[in-house]
């Protein structure tokens, strides 16, 4: 006789029940188990994972009203996600509508906080990522517009910032359309991936209708190993020769955009933003020599000092080494900044990160460095330095693949201000 899955299953049910009958009468909790499908004594519990609180996801909040926006200025917090978007608002107002909201969700987040309860019928007012409670987390959502919003969609041509075009392509650059541009740029900096991925999910929910995501990359700054300016892929200290720009004065020479520039006046406290997703070629790297790997950049792997000095924070004497015995004439750290009277005005705040996106297409490692800077004229400063860069040594091993020029926007006064404000009254 042959007895098919059900029938099987059935009896063996049934012959379950029957032992567990027997065993009652000897045994009620044995009887109890065998029904259930428990052993004596096992119980639901979730599993013992040791868990190492990260001290970098407990920052302080971040004061959002200013005359600039955080974000900038503010020490680069470990975790960054650069999210592009395509402006969709149907009209004039709708655009206005997009920046309140914006404003909104930028305020409450950074400041964090108890999300309201919209009540039982209702989605909930917050993801839940981080709990019930939204920590600040030394969050900063830094708003920038690029040149396609200003324009004939929102009569917003008159006031577009002097300098702002769509980014241009340089020798060795392989960009993709897919990601490169967009209406608007957010960068949002916290303590953590998940404060900032958090942020980027609740502003996405908000503002759904009036912009759709273009492109995104995630950030990361690594620790400092072992001391000193943190490290990139290629094992060197990224960010050495940055301007002091927590001097105001420098600040108002290489960073903001100041009266008479010839800007529009409501960009004033703003700054130009250029973001480039650069991709490195790590498997190409990682098979050149030291020696070689320290004259393409100038300074020694290990200390991040100049070849000519002993620490990180010494400055190169170009002028002692005229014909680059020391330091190549070509090496980057000399075309980056020749540290001379003409270029000094050229100079950039950097505030890099970097990224890893597993595999590409080719099956090789995606990895490399969200190059990020601010300054005061996007021409007179990146693209003077981008110029002296090409054919630098440095080509066989990056390119950059994406990204765009955007405009910082000047920051949220206070609680009655929201982002562009200004920019519509002067249009």
């Amino acid at each position: 006789m042959t007895i098919d899955r059900r029938q099987f299953l059935g009896r063996s049910g049934l012959g379950a029940v029957a032992a567990a009958a027997v065993l009652g009468a000897l045994d009620p909790a044995a009887a109890k188990a065998a029904t259930s499908g428990r052993r004596e004594g096992e119980r639901d519990e979730a599993p013992e994972v040791p868990t190492v609180r990260d001290p970098a996801a407990h920052l302080p909040a971040v004061p959002f009203h200013g005359l600039h926006q955080a974000g900038i200025i503010t020490t680069p917090q470990p975790a960054a996600c650069f999210a592009s978007f395509d402006v969709t608002a149907g009209d004039r107002k709708e655009l206005r509508e997009l920046f309140r909201e914006l404003t909104n969700r930028a305020r409450f987040l950074t400041a964090g906080g108890t999300p309201h309860n919209l009540g039982a019928g209702a989605p909930p007012a917050d993801s839940g990522t981080l709990g019930p409670i939204v920590p600040p987390d030394g969050l900063t959502v830094t708003v920038g517009v690029g040149s396609t919003l200003f324009d004939d969609r929102y009569r917003l041509a008159a006031a577009k910032p002097r300098h702002l075009t769509p980014m241009r392509s340089f020798p060795n650059d392989n960009l993709d359309p897919a990601q490169t541009g967009g209406d608007l740029l957010l960068q949002i900096c916290a303590g953590s991936a998940d404060t900032a991925i958090h942020a980027l999910r609740d502003i996405a929910k908000h503002t759904r209708g009036a912009m759709a995501a273009r492109w995104r990359i995630d950030g990361f700054i690594s620790p400092s190993r072992p001391s000193g300016v943190p490290r990139n892929h290629l094992g060197f200290k990224d960010g050495i020769a940055n301007p002091r720009v927590d001097d105001s004065s420098v600040a108002r020479q290489l960073l903001w955009v100041e009266p008479g520039h010839g800007e529009p006046t409501w960009a004033i406290g703003g700054s130009y933003h250029v973001c480039r997703v650069i991709k490195m070629f790590i498997e190409f790297w990682d098979r050149v020599s030291l020696h070689e790997q320290e004259t393409m950049i100038g300074r020694f792997r290990t200390s991040g000092a100049p070849l000519d000095g002993t620490k990180e924070s010494d400055i190169p004497d170009f002028r002692a080494d005229p014909d680059g015995k020391v330091i190549p004439l070509d090496a980057h750290i000399r075309l980056a900044n020749p540290r001379t009277l003409r270029t000094e005005p050229s100079r950039i705040y950097r505030r890099g990160y970097n990224y890893d996106r597993g595999i590409d297409l080719n099956g090789n490692l995606d990895m490399g460095l969200v190059f990020n800077c601010f300054q005061q004229n996007v021409r007179r400063q990146f693209e003077a330095t981008q110029l002296r860069l090409v054919g630098e040594p440095m080509v066989d091993y990056v390119s950059p693949v994406g990204g765009g020029y955007f405009f910082a926007l000047p920051g949220v006064r206070n609680d009655k201000d929201w982002y562009a404000r200004r920019m519509f009254q002067s249009s």
